[in-house]
């Protein structure tokens, strides 16, 4: 075998590997999508004796509250459509209450900012993102009722098609801040200065997944979070997997034989042409 030979075998060999471990680095270090939160549990399978794990992760639950526009309404309701398929939304939640002396006011503006920079692209005619939906719950559910919630919302021009103003019962909701989003929540039992909570906004995914914490306050944070959302918005269910998914080794190793066997071919075809 001459060098030429040798070196386009060697080629062969090398270059196909080269290209799966780019690849495979390039997957590893490509967009990260936001963590998931809080394991419920993890199953095991043993599957032709190979061990599987299946993380259960912590979903927010369903619940039913009162709007700032008296309407009845439930996490199970939002939904959309895409390609035929039925859809939950995200979610971008936060807890407030209209008699807040301090930040109420602020995260409601950030909110608003965030809501109206987050637009449906593909549809022409309508930027109005369908997959997303925003919900502020009031920690002080006595005192705010519907129309002090209605006040509030034309306060702040709130949109009711993409934002709900929350109240209802208030053990419901402190169980959902409390214990669902793992979030503080005090009640100040009437005075204003007395009430606690959070300056949290939360992301939830499609599956009602918390995805992430951000400060309602910080324009960075609220930067990253507005990222974010784009993210999981394209994010695909974990529950479909691609034609490549698991496949990607297979690929690899027949794509390497494949070169290996065209080599041997080009090299014996070139002894076979050499004069004796």
């Amino acid at each position: 075998m001459n060098k030429k030979s040798f070196f386009a075998l060697l080629l062969a060999l090398v270059l196909p590997l080269v290209c799966y471990l780019v690849v495979k680095k390039l997957s590893e270090t490509a967009v990260q999508m936001p963590r998931r939160y809080y394991v419920d549990s993890v199953e095991t399978d043993t599957v032709k004796g190979k061990l599987y794990t299946d993380t259960l992760w912590h979903k927010v639950p369903d619940f039913t509250f009162t709007n700032q526009l008296g309407k009845k309404v439930s996490l199970s309701d939002l939904k959309y459509v895409n390609d035929g398929d039925t859809l939950n939304k995200i979610v971008v939640a936060d807890f407030f209450f209209t008699h807040c002396p301090t930040i109420c006011p602020g995260m409601t503006v950030n909110m608003r900012k965030l809501q109206r920079s987050i637009n449906n692209s593909q549809r022409v005619g309508n930027t109005t993102p369908d997959f997303i939906h925003f919900i502020s719950f009031s920690i002080d559910p006595e005192r705010d009722s519907v129309e002090q919630l209605k006040k509030w919302a034309d306060r702040f021009q709130v949109d009711p098609q993409m934002w709900w103003l929350l109240t209802g019962d208030k053990k419901q909701i402190y169980d959902l801040s409390l214990n669902e989003m793992k979030l503080i929540a005090v009640d100040g039992e009437n005075v204003d200065s007395n009430f606690i909570h959070t300056d949290k906004f939360v992301l939830i995914d499609g599956n009602h997944v918390i995805r992430g914490y951000y400060n309602g306050l910080d324009t960075l944070e609220l930067a990253k979070l507005a990222e974010d959302i784009v993210f999981l918005s394209l994010e695909k269910d974990r529950s479909e997997k691609s034609f490549f998914s698991g496949k990607l080794e297979l690929i690899a190793v027949v794509f390497l034989l494949s070169l290996v066997g065209l080599g041997i071919f080009l090299i014996v075809l070139r002894k076979s042409k050499s004069p004796r």
